[in-house]
Order: structure tokens, then sequence, then C-alpha cells
């Protein structure tokens, strides 16, 4: 299954700039595929991306324009984006035995390990990230 075929997983800054309305930001592999999603083929935000929104809300670096937990219900409704639970030891596992080298940032790790195990493509921007990636370590497309 090549990378066009995989579920997507989104990093937690295209959720947001989906939810926000900012697609000119997307680059047209990810827009076809954003446009493209429904219930059928979703678009997969992991519940570390939540904590990462709600951080961020709280910490005043994001103005959700709603109460967090009002803005969450309501950005995690769409029919096409499907929440993943945080419920497989194997992916806390993994993020501690990352193959090669991976920066330290646990919720980056935690996204990368849920790609990996997972099989998700990556869904990012993150240089981190798509570095790791052309290392051939887990399967992304550049946002």
């Amino acid at each position: 299954m090549n990378a066009g075929d995989r579920p997507i997983l989104l990093d937690t800054h295209a959720w947001l700039w989906l939810c926000f309305g900012t697609h000119g930001v997307f680059s047209p592999p990810v827009r076809k595929r954003l446009a493209a999603a429904d219930a059928a083929k979703p678009l997969h935000v992991s519940i570390i991306s939540t904590w990462e929104v709600a951080m961020l809300a709280a910490k005043g670096r994001v103005n959700l324009a709603l109460p967090t937990r009002a803005w969450m219900a309501q950005a995690l409704s769409h029919p096409a984006v499907r929440q993943l639970a945080f419920d497989d030891p194997a992916v806390v596992v993994e993020s501690n035995e990352l193959p090669g080298n991976f920066h330290a940032d646990p919720a980056d790790r935690l996204l990368v390990a849920t790609a990996r195990i997972g099989g998700y493509v990556l869904a990012t921007r993150d240089r981190k990230i798509l570095d790791y990636a052309k290392a051939g370590y887990v399967n992304v497309l550049r946002v």
C-alpha cells in the first residue's frame, strides 16, 4: 500500500488549519485528500492533537472563539473526522523506541508512533518529522 492509499493522520497544525478554514496553506495533494474525505475515508486526529490544542488555548497561543470543550466537540463532530483514542500500549512503547534519531518532543513522538503502528500517512509541515520521513521511518504527506 503506497502513501496515497493509506489513511491520513493530521498533525496538530494541519488539523487547526483545516478547522480554521485556511485551506490555501495545503499542498495540492493534501487538498485532494481533504476533498475526498468522508465517513468511509476519514481524516484521523489523535487524542494527542486534542491535548495540544487544549494546551495552546490555555496558554493563549490559539484563539478558538469558543470555550475549548465546545470547540473540540464541534471540530470532532464532522463526519469526515475520526478521533483516534489513545488505547494501544504499542504506540507508547514505539514512541520511546523510534528507530534512528528523532527529537524529544513527546507529542511529535506519539504522533509518529501512531502513524507507524497504525499504518497512517502523517500529514504535516513539521520539518523534523519530514526529515525523519526522508530517512524512511514514517510515511508523510507534506502539507
